[in-house]
């Protein structure tokens, strides 16, 4: 019932615009408190989410419309220029070509050259074979042999390996076809032999993946990351992607926990593991005990220590604690760190 109103005063016609206009008034009121208490339980929802490590609702903003208000000006094309592509070309060889003189009447005159770049490719075998020198030293019971030179391993050259992985990995070709396709140009080659120049013994990209990685993190204050699912041998993981605009650099990882992220920030093989003055304020924050926060202070300070180590302290001294609340005080450290 409504504070103040009576439904039997309702006489008229003026008396249930009244009626009808405090209802509404009322509804209204209604529903603004009830959308905050709606933003308010998401907001604790939130909260208690990201105490358990997790992650709150996302925020997803409205797409804004566009104004085509102006028909003129939306069907008006943009200005476009076709740009040199001769610019770009490089020449790799001159020829000439001359008129048949037998063909010319008896007044041409000679007006210079005029050029026109034509552009091929050229596939070809380029097998060496490499006479090497050789010695032998009987006082040391030793042969010495020439080396190959730089780029030049196994049966098959730098040109054949950057091949195989510029059609695999760029061109989405599969195995059976990058063999075809070296086949065809001359080069005898086996499927296991493609699939070895694809897996094995290529711990120089691997090198050169991580220097970019470690020149992205301390190219920039900030980094972007994000995450997608992934199946890997048939079970499901997960593939991250750390990034700013100088660079990108994706990595598989079972999980997508915080200590995983951090040590993708970090820029380690491992997670680093740190304790100090800073880790009580990050403890405080994940409502670690007391009791335990002032047993981590009598543990190794100012050293970084690893994943195995932190948690050998933990079984040693905390065996009481919960899986999430050994883990906050992981993450803790690997935040410090």
């Amino acid at each position: 019932m409504l504070s103040g109103f009576n439904p039997e005063t309702i006489h008229d016609l003026a008396g249930a615009r009244q009626a009808i206009t405090a209802l509404l008034n009322l509804v209204e009121t209604l529903h603004q408190e009830n959308q905050e208490l709606r933003a308010e339980v998401q907001r604790l929802r939130d909260e208690l989410n990201r105490l358990k490590g997790a992650q709150g609702k996302p925020e997803i903003k409205r797409d804004t419309p566009k104004d085509h208000s102006s028909e003129q000006e939306r069907r008006t094309p943009q200005d476009w220029h076709k740009g040199n592509k001769r610019d770009r070309i490089v020449i790799n060889r001159e020829q000439k070509l001359f008129v048949d003189k037998s063909a010319l009447p008896e007044d041409a005159q000679f007006k210079g050259y005029e050029e026109t770049v034509v552009q091929d490719i050229r596939l070809t075998t380029d097998n060496v074979c490499f006479v090497k020198e050789k010695y032998y030293s009987p006082s040391q019971q030793r042969t010495y042999i020439a080396p190959l030179p730089a780029g030049y391993e196994g049966a098959f050259g730098p040109g054949v390996r950057a091949l195989v992985v510029t059609l695999y990995y760029a061109s989405g070709m599969t195995e059976p076809k990058s063999k075809a396709c070296l086949e065809h140009i001359g080069v005898s080659i086996a499927a296991g032999q493609v699939s070895n120049l694809l897996i094995k013994n290529q711990a120089a990209w691997h090198d050169e993946k991580e220097a970019v990685w470690r020149a992205g993190l301390a190219s920039s204050a900030w980094q972007h990351i994000d995450d997608t699912s992934t199946r890997v041998n048939g079970e499901n993981q997960h593939c991250h992607v750390v990034c700013n605009p100088l660079y990108s650099a994706y990595f598989t990882r079972p999980g997508k926990d915080r200590l995983t992220l951090i040590q993708l920030l970090q820029g380690g093989a491992t997670v680093e593991l740190l304790l100090n003055e800073q880790p009580p304020a990050w403890l405080d924050l994940f409502r670690t005990p007391l009791w335990a926060q002032r047993l981590i202070a009598t543990w190794p300070q100012n050293q970084v220590l690893t994943r195995t180590e932190l948690a050998a302290l933990l079984a040693q001294d905390m065996p009481s604690l919960n899986e999430q609340q050994q883990a906050r005080i992981l993450e803790a450290a690997a935040l410090t760190a």
